[in-house]
């Protein structure tokens, strides 16, 4: 390490400690480090500067002195084996009086001072104490931070300061009186406690100990001493912080009190601490301290401590019933210090311990039980032993807290029960209760209110505490093996009563784990005797019931229909033993089915089913006629459990009714019967269909008994009581009689339905509809009740629509005229008529739909009038209906669940769809068709998409019916098939996916259907229609172009198949179908035209002049794109007869065209022919015409503006319009060098260009409306020649230059008077890249304009040549020598932005071609030399081009052409390395790198590289990420000329443009061999860097600073001789105090390197 001046030392320090209190973060942890890194080199020096520095500022502010005492902390810690001892001596001194010199204490000073005390005392504990004591003497009350400093040396060097202990108390007891203030009371407390932990610590590690003699009563007499003064005066102190301290003094001081002294002072010292709890918010303190006190006191076996049991367990029972957050660690800490406390009197006192708690468990309060409760659970899992003789105890006091309300109590509760569980409790008697308590719990409802967040952080949720009972349930069935035999059978009992229903789910997977485990060890107590004496079992019939109907909804309960099933099969045996095969085969196969579905995916009809044929399937398997009558009465008596889930009752019916089929016995079906009827809820419609299904059911096998009993019933006085005059006095439960009415209604319905279809027809007359119309025909004194009569009204059409269903079914074997059909449709239409239209509330269009349906079948057939009343009525009241998500505005008692409804508007539309078929079926021909499609014709154009979708499907629908039924005998003409195929064909590209679906069947139907009538044979398939099932799977795909080509594939088809006579009807229909609201169908309606109109146009030729005018006006109406194009590809077929007098119209339309006029030029792009001579004459008009003239704007400003001419402007206009269409790309490519040239002329001049005033004042069209200012806003001169060369270059698929251009925003750049050239050069590079082959022609033609009188067009051009020249295609083409020629020639050119532009070329030579640099040297140097002395160049930009050409050739010049002068440029260019313009600093240093190559072994070069090597290195930190590439740049490529191997391998290693640096790592490394390669160089080195310290850069700054520390922190003794010591200093004091932050902390940094 080298050697600096002691001066230069202590001036570093003492700058570093004048910034120790720097106002930046960064910067003092600087400043601190670099004063440490000093320290730790020369500590003695260092310490005794931050000494004499506090010496000397006295007055110094608290922080900074507290920053300089950290840091001599700092360096004692960690040198202090290195620091001699005077120097110690004299920092013990220092840190004392810095600690004491103040009488008031100022904490963080004086704790400082205090810390460096204790560092010290690690290792020199009796100097330190020498110097303490000196300041603790006796009679005189000491510092606050002296007793402060004792109490943490003896917790950081325990064995040091034992052996002084005893000494310093007896010193401090006297001084304990003397103590007035509280804060001196509170360290001295704080050092007992210390004290009194450091002794017991070191009594228990003894044997490591220097003095292992030391024994506890050593200390006894001064302990007990000091506690009599802490404990008589102090603990009683307003002050909470130094009651708190005192109490934890006196915890620890416990265990080294005399036991007779503790034992003596324990009647007052207990309570006192107990007293502490009131006075103060934090209790953990106080907790622990009772705890070490009672620990003393039981260890030393103490009487006195029995007296004070009572109050010890009211003041613990107190705090462990406080609030315990876990998002605060001293609750929790306080929680388990008192429960530990609980432990030790529970294991002296555990009689008495045990009766408090349950005594309190008797009171109601929640935080009172839940702190007994805390407690009971801890004894019970830790005083194992001491409570087995109280399980019977605790047992009978625990049902108590069972009552309680509190979700949080009951949580404790179950944790209770979880202890007890494992512990042997629950196989006593009373823990049956406790098993209870947990499956209620199980069982919970979810909480309500759940969007309200509960304030209370300590709330238990109902699902939180459900949760907690199913995972207690579980355990108690998987781990507590012991439990077993008192949970079988036992948990059955819970499986039936529906209190418990929410609890089905963990019951059933705890009694199969039970149940599995049982039977696999073969244990007879698996087979259960349900009948055993005091059962309070349920029995088998029940069980079995319960858990099917379980299964029927098997998501709900929290999915119980899975774990039911499962568990019925793992019973089996119990249920009856025929059954277990049976159930083994089939319920496996039930749950792999459930296991695949969700609640939304389930068929609920067809599982129910499934059940109801496991049910009936069991039945036969057993076939026993007592057990199946034995179930029968025990499920019909279980009913009344399921009143409050009427799906489920309705669904127990039904498994009824399944087993009354199996049963035998006719009076106890009677008897089953008349139960139902009598105990149903017939006001429910669920139960109300459920014992319609049950009796229909039970029909099946007693058809006539049951018809008598339900004839029998509705003779009974039950009905006659519903019935009577007194049902006006009847209770508000009991039941209207057109509930039960309705239920008579429905069950005749389902037992027509169920009835053997032989024994049916006889019946239905006399038995069925004659009951049904006596009941339902009931007058009730002539009022309407609109609820009951809809109950009444869905009965009667549910019923007669499974009447007329079963008739339909039995007329298949014979004939039959029903003669009550017109009657009953008649009622039928009636009903739907009076339904609201806006909104479907009820079943009873769906219902009345299903029944007209399956009437319609019938005999008799309907009248023609009939039919059309019955069909609009039908139609109209479902099509009008709002969509099934649509919500409903009525009352929400009348309102349906979304779900509901969903299925309801489902089901009622296929039931239409079943209606209008079976009318079409009665009449199959073109008039039936029509007489059914004129229904739905009206909604297929409707605006909204639901309504189109439902008559489309309609119309699919009932065309496959037509045409699948279709059976021509006669050849009939299909007259209505041009006008059906104009309405559907357009639909067929509809935006709504299933309208074009259908639309397309419904037009593959029609021609089907015009071919059968044509006389082709049923089985006869036509090609092309076939082919219209590949269109029908592309129409999935919306995109337009699909649909584009099905439409044009579907007219072909269409075109093909369509007679003559129809094509008149279909063209007035398509010509509508234009502006049709929906676009998708207006293109097809446009597409069809287009086609007829070419394939037939020539016999329209008289409409043309009529068809130009609808055209015009359709494009003005039509807002779909698409249909505008085809609009125009109309107009091309006109165009190519009449072209002369359109082109001359189009010329002559008003600027700037409107959309229409766009539209129209458009389309002639189309012909490539037409195109190329418009283009040609365009091309030949641009290039003579004057593009602008120069105009005064106004007499107040001077100047002239540049405004455009307008026909040369409309040309412009025209031919972008023409190129746009992509049929003109062959037009394009004959002429686009030509068209390019042009254009980029015409865009030079456009650029800042104006519109004239009277733009339109030579336009033909004298009544077409003046533009709009907002068209006239956006229209302008250069963006019109901007966008016709961008469509041109897209044109001529040049999408890679277009590409290059849109990612450079080329295009606004092109627009922008001020970047102009940049998009210019842009355009030229992108050309250069990806459009070679073109460039010589696109040259050779726009040469002539560099000569032209407009400067405009001479920057663009120039603009466009100097690009190529960057790249080789100029050499590859052979047009260098002409570009060259041309950039020689305006170097002198009068504009300085050509002058520019032709130096920025001749220096791209170089990068586009190289190998021809040597051949244009000598005027290459000649025009960059004169570039960089140019005067006329106010920005800079042209000695900028040239340093920037100039460094382009000089890598390609060779040796003799720039030999001579190397050292003439680089004094031109030395003067720019610090200039504050960015681009000309790193077009300087790119410059110098460039010149390396033609100085390599030139003695006179390095030196000039040396001259500048510190600039490049402090620049590789320059704020501009360029500046930095290029001097990494150019100190790679100089790397062999600064003539050192070691360097130039760093430079070429690490100095990568592409690449980051550690610029730290690299300054100190290269500093190495700077000083180990140029010791000479190390005095204008360090000069120059100092120079740096004044730059402008702050970075630059910093870095000269980083710079010269890594040069002092590497250099030998002997090189010191070279370094102006002095200077270096003072500048690095001078930037400690800059103003960024950034150069104070590198300053500060190098500062460290002063050792």
């Amino acid at each position: 390490m080298g050697i600096i001046e002691e001066s230069d030392v202590e001036q570093v320090t003492l700058a570093l400690l004048d910034a120790a209190n720097d106002r930046d973060p960064v910067v003092q942890e600087q400043v601190r480090k670099s004063i440490l890194t000093v320290g730790n080199q020369q500590p003695d020096k260092v310490l005794s500067m931050c000494q004499d520095y506090l010496v000397k500022h006295p007055k110094l502010v608290v922080s900074h002195r507290v920053v300089i005492l950290q840091t001599i902390e700092l360096v004692v810690e960690s040198r202090i084996d290195n620091i001699s001892y005077p120097k110690i001596k004299s920092v013990i001194h220092l840190a004392s009086d810095e600690m004491t010199k103040s009488k008031d204490v100022v904490p963080e000073w004086q704790q400082a001072a205090s810390n460096i005390l204790v560092a010290v005392g690690n290792k020199y504990i009796n100097d330190i104490m020498e110097e303490i004591l000196s300041k603790f003497q006796p009679g005189v009350l000491p510092h606050f931070f002296v007793v402060q400093t004792l109490a943490n040396l003896s917790e950081s060097n325990v064995y040091g300061m034992v052996p002084f202990l005893n000494a310093i108390m007896g010193t401090m007891l006297p001084m304990l009186g003397m103590a007035k203030q509280d804060n001196m009371k509170w360290v001295f407390s704080s050092a007992l406690c210390r004290f009194s932990e450091s002794i017991l610590e070191y009594l228990a590690n003894l044997d490591k100990a220097p003095d292992p003699t030391v024994r506890k009563d050593t200390f006894s007499s001064e302990i007990f001493s000091a506690y009599d003064i802490l404990f008589s005066n102090w603990i009683q102190s307003r002050d909470s912080k130094l009651r708190l301290t005192v109490a934890e003094a006196v915890g620890s001081m416990s265990h080294l009190m005399a036991h007779d002294k503790l034992e003596e002072q324990l009647p007052k010292l207990l309570p006192t601490i107990l007293g502490l709890y009131k006075k103060n918010a934090e209790h953990y303190i106080i907790s622990k301290s009772l705890c070490q006190i009672l620990e003393a006191s039981v260890n030393m076996g103490s009487r006195v401590l029995e007296t004070q049991v009572d109050g010890l367990l009211l003041a613990l029972h107190q705090q462990i019933c406080s609030p315990l957050d876990f998002k605060n660690p001293p609750t929790v800490k306080n929680h388990n210090e008192v429960l530990r406390c609980f432990s030790i009197l529970a294991n002296t006192f555990p009689d008495r311990l045990m009766v408090f708690v349950l005594q309190r468990l008797e009171n109601s309060n929640e935080r009172n039980r839940m702190g007994s409760l805390a407690v009971l659970r801890h004894l019970i899992n830790s005083s194992t032993s001491t409570m087995e003789t109280k399980k019977h105890l605790i047992l009978a006091s625990i049902r108590q807290p069972l009552a309680d309300h509190s979700n949080k109590v009951k949580k404790s509760v179950v944790q209770v029960i979880s202890a007890m569980a494992h512990h042997g409790y629950l196989e006593l008697d009373g823990g049956d209760l406790l098993v209870r308590f947990i499956i209620q719990h199980c069982a919970l409802p979810d909480t309500c209110n759940r969007g309200q967040r509960p304030p209370d952080p300590e709330e238990v949720t109902n699902e939180a505490l459900r949760s907690m009972c199913d995972n207690t349930l579980h355990l108690f069935t998987t781990t507590v093996g012991q439990l077993t035999d008192v949970l079988w059978p036992m948990l059955l009992c819970y499986l039936t009563p529906n209190q418990y229903s929410n609890a089905t789910t963990p019951l059933c997977k705890s009694l199969i784990l039970l149940a599995n485990k049982k039977h696999a060890a073969q244990e007879p107590s698996f087979i259960i005797d349900f009948n055993a004496q005091g059962s309070n079992l349920p029995s088998q019939y029940i069980l079995m019931i319960r858990l099917l109907v379980n299964a029927s909804f098997p998501f709900r309960c929290r999915g119980h229909g899975v774990p039911s099933l499962s568990l019925l099969n793992a019973i089996s045996p119990n249920i009856h033993p025929k059954v277990k095969l049976l159930w083994d085969d089939l319920i496996p196969k039930l749950l792999d089915y459930l296991e695949e579905k969700s609640e939304e995916s389930l068929d609920q009809k067809n599982w129910e089913e499934s059940l109801l044929q496991l049910l009936s399937k069991t039945l036969a398997v057993i076939d026993d006629g007592k057990w199946t009558a034995q179930l029968a009465g025990e499920a019909t008596r279980y009913l009344p459990t399921y009143n409050s889930s009427m799906e489920e009752k309705s669904f127990l019916y039904r498994c009824i009714g399944t087993i009354l089929q199996q049963c035998c016995n006719k009076e106890l079906v009677r008897k089953q019967i008349q139960e139902i009827l009598i105990n149903a809820r017939h006001n429910d419609t669920i139960e109300r269909t459920g014992v319609a299904m049950g009796i229909g059911l039970c029909a099946s096998s007693h058809l006539d008994g049951t018809l008598k009993n339900l004839e029998e019933f509705g003779k009974s006085d039950t009905f006659r009581k519903a019935s009577g005059i007194f049902s006006l006095l009847k209770d508000k439960n009991d039941v209207d009689v057109e509930k039960i009415k309705s239920t008579l209604i429905l069950c005749y319905g389902y037992i027509a339905l169920n009835a053997p279809e032989d024994q049916l027809l006889p019946r239905l007359d006399c038995d069925i509809l004659h009951n049904i119309s006596k009941h339902f025909n009931t007058k009730v004194l002539g009022i309407k009740v609109e609820t009951k009569d809809l109950t009444m009204k869905l009965s009667l059409i549910h019923s007669v629509g499974l009447i007329a269903k079963a008739i339909s079914n039995s007329v298949r074997k014979q004939g039959f005229q029903f003669s009550r059909k017109h009657e009953l449709m008649g009622v039928m239409t009636d009903f739907i008529k009076a339904e609201p239209a806006d909104v479907m509330r009820t079943p009873v269009r769906y219902l009345v739909l299903t029944t007209c349906a399956n009437l319609i079948n019938l005999d008799p057939p309907l009248t023609e009038n009939e039919n059309f009343e019955l069909l609009k009525t039908c139609v109209n009241g479902v099509y009008g209906l709002p969509t099934s998500d649509t919500p409903d505005k009525g009352k929400d008692e009348e309102a349906m669940d979304p779900q509901q409804r969903k299925v309801l508007y489902s089901d009622t539309f296929n039931a239409l769809h079943e209606l209008l078929k079976n009318v079409l079926r009665r009449d199959l021909s073109p008039d039936g068709l029509q007489a059914v499609f004129k229904h739905i014709e009206s909604w297929l154009c409707s605006g909204q998409d639901y309504e189109r979708e439902r008559a489309v499907n309609t119309t699919a629908e009932i065309l496959k019916f037509y045409l699948d039924s279709l059976n021509v005998k006669n050849l009939v003409t299909f007259h209505n098939l041009g006008a059906l195929l104009g309405r559907l064909a357009p639909r067929c590209t509809d935006p709504h996916p299933e309208v074009r679906r259908a639309a397309i069947d419904c037009v593959y139907s029609l021609l089907y259907i015009e071919l059968r009538y044509e006389g082709f044979s049923l089985d006869h398939k036509d090609d092309s229609i076939e082919s219209m099932l590949d269109i029908r799977e592309n129409l999935n795909n919306p995109d337009h172009s699909v649909l584009y080509k099905t439409c044009s594939d579907l007219t072909k088809i269409i075109s093909k198949r369509l007679p003559q006579h129809q094509l008149s009807p279909l063209l007035f229909m398509l010509f509508e179908g234009l502006v049709d609201s929906q676009s998708n169908c207006s293109r097809a309606s446009s597409v069809i035209i287009n086609t007829l109109l070419k394939n037939r146009g020539a016999g329209l030729q008289d409409l043309v002049p009529e068809m130009l005018e609808v055209l015009h006006n359709r494009l003005q109406l039509i807002g779909e794109e698409q249909v505008r194009v085809a609009v125009g590809q109309s107009i091309l077929i006109l165009a190519t007869q009449h072209l002369q007098i359109l082109v001359n119209t189009l010329v002559a339309y008003p600027l700037p065209y409107d959309s229409w006029s766009c539209e129209m030029w458009m389309a002639l792009g189309a012909d490539s022919t037409l195109a190329l001579q418009i283009m040609e004459m365009i091309i030949e008009k641009l290039n003579v015409m004057v593009p602008y003239v120069d105009k005064k704007e106004s007499m107040l400003r001077p100047g002239l503006t540049k405004v455009a001419t307008s026909q040369p402007l409309a040309m412009t206009c025209g031919l972008r319009e023409m190129m746009l269409n992509g049929q003109s790309a062959d037009a394009v490519a004959s002429l686009f060098p030509q068209l390019f040239s042009t254009l980029l002329v015409r865009l030079g001049s456009s650029v800042g260009v104006q519109l004239p005033k009277d733009l339109n004042s030579n336009s033909i069209i004298s009544d077409r409306k003046t533009p709009s200012k907002i068209n006239m806003a956006s229209f302008d001169v250069c963006g019109v020649a901007v966008e016709a060369l961008r469509i041109l270059l897209a044109r001529a698929q040049l999408d890679a230059v277009m590409k290059l251009l849109d990612q450079e925003g080329a295009w606004d750049k092109l627009k922008d008077p001020q970047q102009h050239t940049t998009g210019v050069t842009l355009l030229s590079r992108a050309m250069a890249k990806h459009a070679g082959p073109r460039l010589p022609a696109i040259v050779e033609s726009i040469c002539p304009s560099l000569n032209n009188i407009y400067e405009c067009q001479r920057i663009t051009v120039t603009a466009f040549f100097s690009e190529l020249l960057n790249h080789h295609v100029a050499t590859e083409l052979m047009i260098l020598d002409m570009l060259m020629n041309n950039m020689m020639e305006r170097i002198t050119d009068s504009c300085s932005t050509v002058r520019m532009l032709a130096i920025r070329g001749l220096g791209n030579i170089a990068v586009g071609s190289p190998e021809k640099v040597n051949k244009y040297a000598k005027e290459l140097l000649a025009a960059m030399s004169s570039g960089m002395e140019e005067n006329d160049d106010p920005g800079k930009q042209i000695t900028l081009e040239a340093m920037s050409g100039m460094s382009k050739i000089l890598l390609y010049l060779d040796q003799k052409n720039v030999h001579l002068l190397v050292v003439y440029i680089f004094m031109k260019i030395k003067p720019f390395l610090e200039n504050e313009n960015n681009e000309i600093r790193c077009a300087s240093i790119m410059l110098l790198g460039n010149l390396s190559k033609f100085g390599l072994g030139e003695p006179v070069f390095r030196d000039q590289i040396h001259n500048v090597l510190v600039s490049l290195l402090l620049h590789l930190s320059d704020p501009n990420p360029q500046v930095v590439k290029a001097c990494k740049y150019a100190m790679r490529v100089c790397a062999p000329v600064v003539g050192s191997e070691q360097i130039s391998t760093m430079f070429l290693n690490h100095l990568h443009e592409d690449k980051g640096l550690h610029y730290g790592e690299f300054i100190n490394d290269l500093t190495k061999y700077l000083i180990q390669d140029f010791p000479g160089m190390l005095n204008f080195y360090h000069i120059t860097v100092i120079q740096f310290f004044k730059s402008n850069w702050s970075e630059i700054r910093a870095s000269a600073a980083m710079f010269i520390g890594f040069l002092l922190g590497n250099l030998p003794d002997e090189h010191f001789s070279h370094m102006n010591m002095g200077s270096v200093t003072k500048g690095l004091v001078i930037l400690l105090q800059d103003p960024d932050p950034l150069v104070r902390v590198k300053a500060a940094e190098a500062m460290g390197h002063f050792h």
